[in-house]
C-alpha cells in the first residue's frame, strides 16, 4: 500500500520518513496516476483544512478515491464545531484534571503526534484526544478557570511548527504508528482488509484463540487479510475495509466506540453501533417483542410508580433483569414480595427501570445463531449443575458454566428456527445469538444477543470451517456489493 504525506510546498516538508512519499497537495488533486492508486494512506498534512481549501479537497478526494486519508473529512468538520471542545472537555474532564494538575499556569498547549506528546505523563490525554480527532500532528490548548483545566481549542498542527527538537520522537513515533499497517502488507496481497477487534484477557470475550485463528484463516481463504486489533488501536480503524468485533460489546464499552467509528468511515461492521444498543438493553428489547407480537415470557417494565403491579403481572417467582445485563450477570431470581423489593429498591438507584419477567424454568436454553437473516447453528446451552442460569457467578470463585450441545440448524425445532428468524429480523442483519426457551411445547423469546460467543470445538463442533466461512462470506459479500478498491 502506498504511504502518501501530502503538503501544500513538498520542498519546506521538514522530516524524513522512512516508507512515505511526499507530494504537493496540487499533485494529488490533479495528477492522474494517484487517482489511479489503488492503494494509498494519505497523511494530509496541509496548513488550511476549511471548508472547500485545500487541504480539505484533500481528504475528500481521498475518500472518493477509496483511500484512507488522515484527517478525514468527518475528522475535519469537526473541528468546525464550535461547541465541540466544550463537549470533548466534559467527557474528559478526570482525564485533563488528572494530568495538568501539577501545571501552575493559566494556559497550556499540547502537542500531540500520531497520538503521543514527548512527555510520557501526557501520553493518556494525547491518546484520548487522538481518539476523538485522528490527525497526524494536533495541537490543543488549555485554560485554567475557577480552579479547573478546561480544553479551549483543537487544531491540525502543520509539520512546520513542530519544533525540531521534537523531529526525532515524531520520526520514532510515526515509525510506530505505521508499523501496524505494515503487518499487514506483510501478507499475501488481497483485495480486503478486514480488522478484528479482540482482547484475549478480556474474561467475556466473544471467541477464544483458536476460533480467532480459524475467522482469520477464513477470511484469507476468500481473499481478505486479517488483523486483530486491540483497544489502544482506535486510531487505525479507518486503515481497514471491515470491522469484525469479537470482545464483549456494550453501549459504554470501548467497542461500541470502535463501531461507531467504523460505521462512520464506511467500514463493513459486524456489530454494527445500532444492534449494540438494541441488544445491550433489556427494556428496549422487551417493548420491541411486546410490540411485534413476539412469544416470549411475561414481562413488566417496572419503575417506582408499578412495583406493586409485579406480582399479579408476572408472579412470583420472577426473574429481575437489569436494563444492561449480560452474561447472566445483573439478573436475579426473587422468590418472595420482600427480596422483590429490596432488589428494586437498590438496582432503582443506578436506573430508573427494570425488567421484571416470568420465570420459566427448563433444563438448558436454545441459542440460535442468526446471520443476514438466516439461522446459521443450533446450540443447547444447559444450565449450570444445581443452578437456574447457564452460568453461576460465585463471589471470589471462578464462575460454572453448563455444558453446551450443538446440532445441526435444521435438526432444531422448526419454531425455535423461525421465532429466531423473525426477532433478528428486528434488531438487523447483523450477527446474533437468539436465546429461546421451550416448556411443555411453548417456545418464548429471551432475549436477542449481538456478538454471540462462537468458540472451538463448541458453537463449531457441527459446522467447523464452514461456519467460519459463513460469517466471513457475508463480510465478503458486502465488500463486494458497496465496491472496492
Amino acid at each position: 500500500m502506498s504511504r502518501l504525506v501530502v503538503v501544500e510546498r513538498p520542498e519546506r516538508w521538514p522530516l524524513d520518513l522512512p516508507g512515505t512519499e511526499v507530494i504537493a497537495a496540487r499533485d494529488y488533486l490533479t495528477d492522474r496516476k494517484y487517482a489511479a492508486l489503488k492503494r494509498a494512506t494519505v497523511f494530509n498534512l496541509c496548513r488550511y483544512y476549511g471548508y472547500q481549501r485545500v487541504g480539505y479537497y484533500v481528504s475528500l478526494l481521498a475518500a472518493a478515491r477509496g483511500h484512507r486519508a488522515m484527517p478525514s473529512v468527518e475528522t475535519l468538520q469537526a473541528f468546525g464545531v464550535a461547541p465541540l471542545a466544550r463537549i470533548t472537555s466534559g467527557e474528559l474532564e478526570d482525564l485533563i484534571h488528572r494530568s495538568l494538575q501539577p501545571l501552575r499556569s493559566r494556559t497550556f498547549e499540547l502537542s500531540i503526534y500520531f497520538g503521543r506528546n514527548v512527555a510520557v505523563r501526557y501520553d493518556a490525554l494525547s491518546r484520548a484526544l487522538f481518539d476523538l480527532f485522528p490527525a497526524p500532528f494536533l495541537r490543543a490548548t488549555f485554560e485554567h478557570e475557577d480552579g479547573e483545566w478546561r480544553l479551549r481549542a483543537i487544531r491540525p498542527l502543520a509539520a512546520t511548527e513542530v519544533p525540531e527538537s521534537h523531529r526525532p520522537f515524531v520520526i520514532g513515533r510515526a515509525m510506530e504508528y505505521f508499523a501496524l499497517g505494515e503487518r499487514a502488507t506483510r501478507r499475501k496481497p488481497t483485495r480486503y482488509d478486514l480488522a478484528i477487534l479482540w482482547d484475549e484477557s478480556s474474561p467475556d470475550v466473544a471467541s477464544d484463540g483458536p476460533a480467532i485463528r480459524r475467522f482469520m484463516r477464513a477470511a484469507g481463504r476468500l481473499g481478505m487479510s486479517a488483523t486483530l486489533l486491540e483497544a489502544d488501536d482506535y486510531s487505525h480503524v479507518g486503515e481497514f475495509d471491515a470491522l469484525f468485533i469479537r470482545d464483549n460489546t456494550n453501549v459504554d464499552h470501548y467497542t461500541y466506540r470502535f463501531a461507531q467509528r467504523a460505521a462512520a468511515e464506511g467500514l463493513v461492521v459486524i456489530d454494527d453501533p445500532r444492534s449494540i444498543v438494541r441488544c445491550s438493553n433489556k427494556v428496549y428489547q422487551a417493548e420491541l417483542f411486546a410490540r411485534h407480537d413476539l412469544a416470549h415470557p411475561r414481562t413488566l417494565v417496572v419503575h417506582a410508580d408499578n412495583v406493586d403491579d409485579v406480582e399479579a403481572v408476572v408472579g412470583l417467582p420472577c426473574v429481575l433483569k437489569r436494563p444492561d445485563s449480560s452474561f447472566s450477570k445483573g439478573v436475579v431470581k426473587v422468590g418472595d414480595r420482600e427480596a422483590l423489593h429490596r432488589h428494586l429498591a437498590e438496582w432503582f438507584r443506578d436506573s430508573q427501570l427494570v425488567v421484571a419477567q416470568e420465570f420459566l424454568p427448563s433444563d438448558f436454553d436454545w441459542r440460535i445463531g442468526v446471520l443476514n437473516g438466516q439461522a446459521l447453528y443450533a446450540c443447547r446451552y444447559f444450565m449450570a449443575r444445581g443452578h437456574w442460569q447457564i452460568v453461576e457467578h460465585r463471589d471470589g470463585k471462578p464462575r460454572r458454566w453448563g455444558r453446551v450441545e450443538t446440532m445441526p440448524i435444521e435438526e432444531a425445532p422448526a419454531p425455535a428456527r423461525r421465532l429466531a428468524v423473525r426477532a433478528a429480523r428486528y434488531i438487523g442483519d447483523g450477527l446474533y445469538g437468539v436465546d429461546i426457551k421451550e416448556v411443555d411445547g411453548r417456545f418464548c423469546l429471551i432475549e436477542v444477543n449481538d456478538n454471540p460467543t462462537i468458540e472451538n470445538a463448541v458453537e463449531d463442533r457441527v459446522l467447523k470451517d464452514d461456519l467460519y466461512l459463513g460469517i466471513m462470506r457475508v463480510f465478503r459479500e458486502r465488500l463486494d456489493t458497496r465496491g472496492g478498491d
